[in-house]
């Protein structure tokens, strides 16, 4: 099955850590691969920093769009890229946005 867009709702949520970063690589390959466009909702930045092309960063009560964010890197991203400093200060913007 090729869809032309995967929904991807926390799909690495209850994952140790060592198997949420391979199958991370391995969603990017593939997406990168097949050419399928995804939606991912995450709780988490470092993981939304790794898979999207863009971030959007939504606020509370009511749900509003805060920022979106593109993410300047090429796909897939290299396991490393998750802990070089792009990537931290990546990390950084959205978690200021997402505190403001």
């Amino acid at each position: 099955m090729r869809p032309d867009v995967l929904l991807l709702d926390e799909p690495f949520s209850a994952l140790d850590a060592l198997t949420r970063e391979k199958l991370q690589a391995d969603v990017a390959e593939v997406l990168t691969k097949v050419g399928t466009s995804a939606v991912l909702v995450t709780h988490d930045i470092r993981e939304a920093v790794f898979l999207a092309d863009r971030v959007v960063v939504m606020g509370a009560n009511p749900g509003r769009v805060r920022e979106i964010v593109g993410i300047p890197y090429d796909r897939p991203r290299p396991p490393e890229f998750g802990h070089s400093p792009e990537s931290a200060e990546l990390e950084q913007h959205l978690w200021r946005s997402l505190h403001r």
